[in-house]
């Protein structure tokens, strides 16, 4: 596992790929929280059709306790027409983490360089255009702008460069804060 040293704190995150059914209902409980409550770009849910086969990542924190907490999420899924052609979306980071600073940012790598290591040759994602300058910071870019949800995005692609693969998502990355100096 990689071990990222964080801002300080003394916690031990690890962003994985979604083990246990309880990570999958936490991932979803954060993105209702951001996608609908929040931000008001859904109803009641943002499920659709492409959670049917995509993975979910997630930040787990202190994934060894008695009361480990999914703090963010990812969604990762490959372009059936094209199998090389991956694509991530519905980011979300619980509203208390967000100032930790690198849980977007890892769940981003994960996503990139986990689907390398499963033949990714592109990778995409449709970004809200205020999260656009965090993705330029990790090698992005934008191939256009558009409207989705009635908000502005940029499709983005990820410059695969940067991302090794990771050949063990389910392990993931570590953050561990208490090793921070």
């Amino acid at each position: 596992m990689n071990v990222i040293h964080p801002v300080a704190g003394d916690e031990v995150m690890v962003v994985r790929w979604a083990r246990y059914a309880w990570e999958r209902e936490a991932a979803f409980a954060i993105r209702r929280a951001v996608f609908c409550e929040e931000q008001g770009i859904f109803a009641h849910d943002d499920r659709d059709e492409i959670d049917a086969h995509a993975q979910l990542l997630v930040a787990v924190l202190d994934p060894h306790s008695e009361s480990p907490q999914v703090v963010g999420t990812v969604r990762i899924h490959r372009d059936h027409a094209t199998e090389a052609t991956w694509y991530g979306s519905r980011l979300a980071v619980s509203a208390p983490y967000r100032r930790h600073g690198r849980i977007g940012a890892t769940l981003i790598r994960l996503a990139v360089s986990s689907a390398r290591a499963f033949g990714c040759e592109t990778f995409l994602a449709h970004v809200q255009a205020q999260n656009a300058p965090l993705f330029r910071r990790l090698h992005w870019h934008t191939v256009e702008e558009a409207m989705f949800f009635g908000r502005a995005h940029h499709a983005m692609q990820a410059d695969l460069a940067h991302y090794p693969p990771c050949a063990t998502p389910f392990d993931g990355f570590v953050i561990d804060q208490r090793r921070a100096a």
